[in-house]
């Protein structure tokens, strides 16, 4: 009995002293509590989501998801430096290191999962079609031999070439830096249509535009951390499922207008995004080029 005592004190003993070092910060969270600030990657031209009007203060979806991050991580809601990205600048921000975490409208792919490490998605959305309503143009098949402006190297033309090929017609493509030049270019007539995630074009939408009913290609929103950081990613994902269990996440995407979570859409594409994201490791010849958006 004696010994079994002493087996147990020992054993005790041991776990007490290995608990401090289950609860030492990794290293890239370490990282950011010894710099007191977390840095962000967000959108600035993306209404409900992360929008900056005139060099005022962020406000949207992923801003506060933001805040909500830096509260979690070093204890003060502010402590969060944001830079505008776009489509373009927001994975090699990532990959300098400039940047702790994107939150800006990021779709998950499998092949940006074999890229960056990405949160469970916070958000689900489809693109969409935003026309004048002086145009006519009632359904994706009235774009036939039409032209549609879309962000550059954006994943939105992909899909709807997929799906323009699927109904045999011809359409366009005018690729543009930001979405407010899109926006500019469909005034002007110099696009028929605008595309992006319908969430997306609800921020563009005006007395004289409309978004048509198709939808194309879910768009599951995840938040992007550099390649490895895997001890950030666990307290991103442990946010994001503290949130959906309290409520607070759909209290805010209903906050900011937006459409309600489907969460039993997320946990499926939880599982088959990160499975198809495997298979294309396993067969890294059948991995397609990196994608934006």
């Amino acid at each position: 009995m004696r010994k079994l005592l002493s087996f147990v004190l020992v054993l005790a003993l041991a776990l007490v002293a290995f608990l401090p070092a289950l609860a030492e910060d990794s290293a890239d969270v370490a990282a950011i509590k010894e710099r007191g600030k977390l840095l962000v990657g967000v959108k600035a031209d993306v209404p409900n989501f992360g929008f900056q009007d005139l060099g005022g203060e962020f406000e949207g979806l992923e801003i506060d998801l933001a805040h909500k991050l830096a509260e979690v991580i070093l204890g003060d809601a502010n402590a969060v430096a944001f830079t505008p990205v776009t489509a373009k600048t927001r994975g090699p921000l990532l990959d300098t290191g400039e940047l702790d975490l994107v939150i800006a409208t990021f779709t998950i792919k499998p092949d940006r999962l074999l890229q960056y490490e990405f949160s469970k998605p916070y958000f689900i959305d489809a693109i969409g079609l935003l026309v004048t309503k002086e145009s006519g143009i009632k359904s994706f098949a009235d774009l036939a031999g039409k032209t549609i402006g879309v962000a550059q190297s954006a994943t939105t033309k992909d899909a709807l070439q997929a799906a323009a090929d699927k109904a045999g017609m011809t359409v366009s493509f005018a690729e543009f830096p930001a979405y407010p030049d899109i926006k500019a270019a469909l005034g002007a007539g110099r696009v028929d249509c605008f595309s992006v995630d319908k969430s997306i074009l609800n921020g563009y939408v005006d007395d004289t535009t409309e978004i048509l009913p198709d939808s194309f290609s879910p768009q599951p929103y995840g938040i992007a951390v550099k390649k490895g950081n895997t001890g950030l990613l666990a307290v991103v994902d442990d946010t994001i499922a503290a949130m959906r269990a309290d409520g607070s996440l759909d209290t805010l995407v209903a906050g900011w207008t937006l459409p309600a979570v489907d969460w039993a859409v997320v946990d499926e594409m939880s599982v088959t995004l990160w499975e198809a994201a495997a298979a294309l490791a396993a067969n890294p010849t059948d991995t397609p080029a990196p994608t934006t958006k």
